[in-house]
C-alpha cells in the first residue's frame, strides 16, 4: 500500500473514465496514487483490452517502476504537471525500450528497439507512465487494406457495438480510451487515422499541425504527411497532451522549431467563434451522421457565427494520395521487394506492387500541387477560428465488412485530403449516437499551429452537449 491516502475505489478501478485534469489534481493533492492508478489500469487492460482486441502488450514492470517514481515525487512536493502519475498506451509504431514494436504486422511480432520515440520520451518527462502498447492496422495501413480484419491482433472493436470496428488505424488507441483502459493515448495519422478512431469510438482525438510532434522512434509511413497525436476523453485533455508531447527534437528535422503552450482560458468576454462549413460537405453521408452534424452545427450558433464556405475545383484526394502511395512504397520497398508482404494477414496487403509503379513525375507534380492546396486553405481559412465538417462520414462499419465505398458519392473526404495535404491541426470529437448506438463525430479543423484556436471550439461545444460524458455499456 502507498503512503498516499487510500482511495483505490475512486481513484483506481473508479478513474476509469475520470478526465486527466481531475485525475491529475487528485494525484497532485495526493488523494490519488499513482501506484495505485497503475495499478488499476494494468489491470483493466490484461482483463478488459482482449475483448476489444486493443491491446498487443502491457509494460507492468516499467509502469510500476515509472509510478513509484511518480509518487515519490509528488511525496517530496516535486508535483510535474497535470500528466504526473497517469498511465497511457501508445500505438505500436513507437519504438519503446520495454516491449516490442509490432507495427500491428506479423512479420514484425518480435522486433525490439533498444530506446524510447521522441513522444514517448517527452512524456516521460511529463512524469506520464506508459502502461501499454497498443493495437493498430498491419503497418498503418500502408499496404492498402479494405477490412478491419489487417492486423495479426485480430480486428479492434469499438466498445459502443459488439461486432463493430474501433477505426483504423490507431484501432487500440481508440478502443482502449472508450473503454477506460487508459486516461489517454498516442495515436498517428496520416490521413484519418486518429479522426476515424476517435469518431468510431465515440472520443476525442487531436490530429496535430505537421511538425508539431516529434515522430522520432516512430515507423515511417509517409513522411510528408504522417503525424502522432492523442486520444483522450475530452477536448481539454488532448491538449494538456499536446502540451507534453509537442515540441523540438533533433532527432526529428521535420520537427518545428515552436513551443506549443496549451491555452485552456475561454476567449475573450463577448467574442463569437467564426465557423467556416463547406458547402455540401456531408453530402453522402449516412443520415444519422448528417443530422447529428446539423444538430452540431445548431448548439454551436449560440457561440459562434456559422457560414457557408467553397474550396476551389482542384484533385484534393487524388494528390494526397498520390503522395501517400509514393511515399509507403518507397518507406517499405525493401519489404516489398523481398517479398515480405505475402506474410501479412489482411489478403489485399499482400499484394501491394501496383504503388511502387508511380511515376516520379506524378509524385513532383502533386508535390508542386500540393502547394497550391495549402495555399488556398490558408487563404479561405484566415477569417474563420475552425472549419467544421463531419468527423467521418459513417458510424463504426462492421467487423466483417469492407469499409471502402461505403458511402454513397465514393466515401468523399475532402477535409482529410485537405487537411493532410497541407498539414493542418484538426480535433474531432463526440457528437451524438445513430440510431443502432453507434458515436458520430464532428471535427474543427484550422489553420497551420493554431491548435488553440480549435481547442477553444471543442471546449465551448463540449460544454453545451454531454456526449463525451457518455459511456459505453458493460465497461
Amino acid at each position: 500500500m502507498s503512503d498516499m491516502t487510500d482511495t483505490t475505489d475512486k481513484a483506481a478501478f473508479g478513474a476509469a473514465f475520470i478526465p486527466m485534469r481531475e485525475l491529475g489534481e487528485l494525484v497532485r493533492t495526493r488523494q490519488a496514487s499513482p501506484v495505485d492508478l497503475a495499478e488499476g489500469f494494468l489491470d483493466r487492460l490484461e482483463r478488459i483490452g482482449p475483448r476489444y482486441n486493443a491491446v498487443v502488450a502491457t509494460t507492468r514492470e516499467r509502469a510500476l517502476r515509472e509510478a513509484r517514481a511518480s509518487e515519490a515525487r509528488v511525496m517530496r512536493g516535486e508535483y510535474r504537471g497535470p500528466l504526473d502519475g497517469l498511465p497511457y498506451g501508445a500505438k505500436d509504431l513507437l519504438a519503446t525500450a520495454d516491449a516490442p514494436a509490432t507495427w500491428g504486422a506479423a512479420p514484425f511480432q518480435e522486433q525490439r528497439f533498444d530506446y524510447d520515440a521522441g513522444a514517448v520520451r517527452k512524456l516521460g518527462a511529463a512524469g506520464a507512465v506508459l502502461a501499454a502498447k497498443l493495437a493498430m492496422v498491419e503497418l498503418a495501413g500502408g499496404m492498402g487494406y479494405r477490412q478491419p480484419n489487417a492486423s495479426f491482433t485480430g480486428p479492434a472493436r469499438t466498445p459502443w457495438g459488439k461486432d463493430a470496428w474501433a477505426g483504423g488505424s490507431s484501432s487500440g488507441s481508440g478502443a482502449a480510451v472508450a473503454a477506460g483502459l487508459t486516461p489517454f493515448a498516442i495515436g498517428s495519422e496520416t490521413w484519418g487515422s486518429i479522426l476515424s478512431p476517435a469518431n468510431n469510438c465515440g472520443v476525442s482525438g487531436l490530429r496535430p499541425t505537421y511538425g508539431r510532434v516529434s515522430r522520432h522512434g516512430a515507423m515511417a509511413l509517409s513522411w510528408t504527411l504522417d503525424k502522432l497525436g492523442p486520444l483522450c476523453l475530452t477536448a481539454d485533455d488532448c491538449g494538456l497532451a499536446l502540451e507534453a508531447m509537442a515540441g523540438l527534437d533533433p532527432d526529428d528535422p521535420a520537427t518545428a522549431d515552436m513551443a506549443f503552450q496549451y491555452d485552456a482560458t475561454p476567449p475573450e468576454p463577448g467574442r463569437r467563434f467564426r465557423i467556416g462549413v463547406v458547402r455540401d460537405i456531408d453530402d453522402g453521408a449516412q443520415d444519422d451522421v448528417k443530422r447529428n452534424f446539423r444538430a452540431a452545427l445548431r448548439t454551436l450558433e449560440s457561440v459562434a457565427d456559422v457560414e457557408e464556405i467553397v474550396f476551389p475545383d482542384m484533385p484534393y484526394e487524388a494528390i494526397t494520395r498520390t503522395i501517400l502511395n509514393a511515399e509507403s512504397a518507397s518507406a517499405f520497398d525493401d519489404f516489398i521487394e523481398g517479398g515480405r508482404a505475402s506474410e501479412l494477414t489482411a489478403p489485399e496487403d499482400r499484394h501491394p506492387y501496383a504503388r511502387t509503379l508511380i511515376p516520379a513525375q506524378d509524385y513532383i507534380r502533386a508535390l508542386r500541387l500540393r502547394r497550391k492546396v495549402a495555399a488556398v486553405a490558408d487563404d479561405l481559412m484566415q477569417p474563420y477560428d475552425a472549419l467544421a465538417a463531419p468527423s467521418r462520414a459513417t458510424t463504426a462499419t462492421p467487423i466483417d465488412q469492407d469499409f471502402r465505398g461505403v458511402v454513397s458519392g465514393g466515401g468523399r473526404d475532402l477535409m482529410g485530403a485537405v487537411g493532410n495535404a497541407a498539414g493542418l491541426p484538426s480535433i474531432g470529437v463526440p457528437s451524438g449516437f445513430s440510431d443502432e448506438g453507434l458515436p458520430t463525430g464532428v471535427q474543427f479543423m484550422g489553420r497551420a499551429y493554431d491548435e488553440n484556436r480549435i481547442l477553444a471550439v471543442a471546449r465551448a461545444y463540449q460544454s453545451m452537449t454531454d456526449w463525451h460524458t457518455r459511456r459505453p455499456p458493460g465497461v
